[in-house]
């Protein structure tokens, strides 16, 4: 599967040779002359880059040069790793930061994602509560990457770990993101509860559509097989999937993946249900965004067109971005007509 986020110049598609915008330093191209003639296009998008990264840096200075009081400690990155926001003083720094992500997320390549990913985990890091929301933005950039594996453990984590009532997130000693390889194969039950949280069961949903589309792609490699040499399969074949997929190798070997092409079709309807339940919006604008990708909305609540358009504006670009996906879910909202 080919994701269409790539590294390209956006004015000719090339791939070769590619020089980076000294100005907001995540958008590429193949020479000065499509740079120039991009300027108008990119302009805006990288302005905002590059302001944001302006106010992001004055308000780390402060940081850093606070000398501390009865209610700061000093050198803030190392003595107040993990209670970042709960520290007053670090609450702008924080706002900047996010504020660069969100400006870092309107330059569509896979620097620009990656940045903003790179930006979200450090927060996490510094305000393990993440009192600013950080996480629900997070699995699209990782989808968006082609990371599925390092998602679904990131989603995992909270949906085991995260949800412990004893877990301590003020205690720095206890193990935070440290779900790895998880199985990315097994049940949906985990996240069909009543209370899940939708950004990440529609990252579920397209993780396990995107493993879908890899062992369908392997079941056809299998006809392909009877006419060209083993060694020469083995190649297509590992090119074809996922490292998710490529790193099993019980799946890889198997030639009849009939069952479990069934299975994963079943737990994307049951995901696509749950995320519908949950609200009634989503799916239906998925499919039509409009200007949803563009609102604003300041408060919101579980199941509102409030919530539907943060999760859309989250999770929208992995989508589009994954062949065939939109496909899928159109199929299943004619299959499931209704409120």
């Amino acid at each position: 599967m080919q994701l269409s986020l790539a590294l390209r110049c956006p004015v000719c598609s090339s791939t070769e040779h590619l020089l980076r915008c000294q100005g907001c330093k995540v958008q590429v191209y193949c020479g000065r002359e499509h740079q120039v003639s991009d300027r108008d296009a990119h302009k805006k998008a990288c302005n905002g880059v590059k302001k944001a990264q302006q106010v992001l840096d004055i308000e780390e200075q402060k940081l850093r040069a606070h000398p501390g009081d009865f209610m700061t400690p000093p050198n803030l990155f190392e003595e107040g790793v993990g209670h970042f926001w709960g520290i007053h003083e670090t609450r702008s720094y924080m706002r900047a930061r996010y504020a660069l992500i969100e400006a870092l997320l309107k330059i569509q390549t896979p620097h620009a994602v990656q940045s903003a990913l790179t930006h979200a985990l450090d927060m996490l890091r510094l305000c393990r509560g993440d009192n600013i929301g950080v996480r629900e933005c997070m699995p699209g950039m990782f989808l968006r990457l082609g990371k599925d594996q390092e998602c679904y453990d990131f989603i995992k984590w909270y949906f085991t770990t995260g949800q412990d009532s004893h877990y301590d997130w003020g205690d720095m000693d206890l193990p935070f993101l440290d779900v790895k390889d998880a199985d990315a194969f097994e049940s949906v039950k985990l996240y069909t509860g009543q209370f899940s949280d939708i950004s990440f069961v529609v990252a579920v949903a397209l993780i396990k559509f995107r493993l879908l589309l890899d062992i369908k792609a392997l079941q056809n490699s299998t006809v392909l097989g009877e006419k060209v040499p083993q060694e020469l399969l083995d190649n297509i074949r590992a090119q074809l999937v996922s490292s998710i997929v490529a790193g099993n190798k019980e799946i890889m070997q198997s030639e009849d993946q009939t069952a479990l092409i069934k299975e994963l079709e079943s737990q994307v309807e049951e995901l696509y249900k749950v995320v519908k339940k949950s609200n009634k919006y989503f799916w239906p604008a998925l499919l039509r965004p409009g200007n949803n990708l563009t609102a604003r909305p300041q408060m919101y609540s579980m199941g509102t067109s409030e919530h539907m358009q943060l999760v859309l504006q989250y999770s929208y670009a992995s989508w589009v971005e994954t062949p065939g996906a939109i496909d899928m879910i159109r199929e299943l909202s004619e299959k499931h007509p209704g409120s």
